[in-house]
């Protein structure tokens, strides 16, 4: 059975890439519809934005498990297996499962291929047909309620045949331009697009520009708005072990004594905005049902500890602002004295940008492209590096191996009291390849 799930990912995977986005909802709309609208079996809560998305969605989900909900979710990208992006009750969907569900729906995949490619158009893509399948797994379960996050955008993404219930936006800032958009106002349109008819949306901090649209399409729709600052926040958070412990405001409560299992000021808004989420969605969030569902969190991929003496983290940050929060993060919780980044980022990315953030703070870096045909090549990686950083501080890897260990040897050889440690990070790409190479699991 293994053999026949890997021949499944591996059939699904040389589908149309899901980092091209074509602003159509023909396709899945057609599938989920022969499925019967799988999708409406059971309230959702959806979630876009720019950075935090996964972590937000995975807090919102916990949150909700810990109120006795059976729950889904659907996150991406994946880090090691597809069946990461589909879990029910906080456990991904078993292997049998898998192939079970895939049986039922193939046909009518195979249906809708058949009548796209005949009208000129694609098959569905890998995200198209990896959505379908998550709403077909949580419809059979069944699930009380589904916390979904977006692939890319919002309003064209395959997710958005569902309506969601309460609809969260994290951030928004500049990020797949090619497809969503110039300018953050661009972005927020397309972004907005999951904001629903008389839905509840729940807001993180944003620019003015991209506010002001939010406040168009709620009011569009008859939309109950609930914001970062007036309607949520974090009031207080300090360091703890293995995480930080925080005091969190909704509306008028304030929970207290909350555990947060990841580092960072940027982790501590994403749980402000998670607990606003589940009372929107629940109506209100006793404290011991917070407690524990942030207690439980995990986040595979941001900010995870690989190994210790010296310290190396892994951070799926892949733009200038996901960047720099990572590195304040590190910064404030781990103190690496030096810091060691290990760089590799995919071309069509602010390579600049994020070279441009981690110049600001780490004292060398190694360079390691992703194992991608997207990867930008190790010359224009370094050229790129070379002008921001000079060439004293950047190191180029001539393999994966050689670059951890090269980042490893710099941080015991250069360490000051305290230690230095290294961060690798550029690419979900990059850090799927690290935890290959370093042994680690989701």
């Amino acid at each position: 059975m293994p053999g026949d799930l890997d021949t499944l990912w591996s059939d699904l995977q040389n589908r149309w890439p899901e980092n091209i986005l074509e602003p159509s909802l023909t396709r899945i709309a057609s599938v989920v519809e022969l499925l019967g609208d799988p999708q409406r079996a059971f309230p959702v809560v959806h979630v876009t934005g720019t950075n935090g998305k996964s972590s937000t969605a995975r807090m919102i989900e916990s949150i909700l498990r810990a109120a006795g909900l059976r729950t889904g979710l659907f996150t991406s990208p994946h880090l090691l297996s597809p069946a990461e992006r589909i879990l029910i009750d906080g456990e991904p969907i078993e292997d049998d499962r898998v192939l079970s569900l895939w049986a039922d729906i193939r046909p009518y995949v195979e249906i809708v291929d058949a009548r796209s490619i005949a009208d000129g158009g694609p098959a569905l893509s890998f995200f198209e047909a990896m959505t379908a399948l998550a709403y077909a797994a949580f419809a059979d379960a069944p699930v009380d309620v589904a916390v979904i996050e977006v692939g890319m955008g919002g309003e064209w993404d395959a997710t958005n045949v569902a309506d969601g219930a309460v609809a969260v936006i994290t951030p928004i800032d500049l990020d797949h331009m090619e497809y969503l958009g110039d300018t953050t106002r661009d972005i927020a349109e397309e972004k907005s697009g999951i904001i629903k008819q008389d839905a509840r949306a729940v807001i993180a901090q944003q620019e003015d520009d991209v506010r002001e649209v939010l406040v168009d399409r709620c009011m569009a729709v008859n939309a109950v708005a609930e914001w970062e600052g007036s309607d949520f926040s974090v009031v207080e958070r300090a360091q703890a072990v293995g995480g930080q412990l925080l005091a969190l405001r909704v509306a008028d409560q304030v929970y207290t004594d909350i555990f947060l299992p990841l580092f960072g000021e940027h982790q501590a808004k994403n749980a402000a905005l998670a607990l606003a989420a589940a009372q929107a969605f629940l109506g209100s969030v006793p404290a011991d049902v917070a407690e524990e569902g942030f207690a439980k969190v995990t986040s595979p991929g941001r900010l995870q500890v690989m190994r210790r003496n010296p310290t190396v983290v892994i951070d799926a940050a892949h733009n200038p602002h996901g960047i720099a929060a990572a590195l304040a993060a590190v910064g404030e919780s781990m103190g690496f004295d030096p810091l060691i980044v290990v760089f590799g980022a995919l071309a069509d990315k602010d390579v600049t940008g994020m070279l441009r953030v981690i110049g600001q703070t780490a004292q060398s870096v190694v360079l390691w492209p992703p194992n991608s045909t997207r990867a930008m090549p190790m010359d224009e990686l370094a050229e790129l590096a070379i002008a921001e950083l000079g060439a004293d501080r950047v190191w180029v890897a001539t393999s994966p191996a050689d670059a951890i260990d090269r980042a490893v040897t710099l941080a015991e050889t250069e360490q000051a009291y305290g230690g230095g440690g290294v961060l690798i990070t550029g690419s979900v790409v990059l850090v799927a390849d690290a935890l290959r190479l370093l042994g680690g699991t989701r």
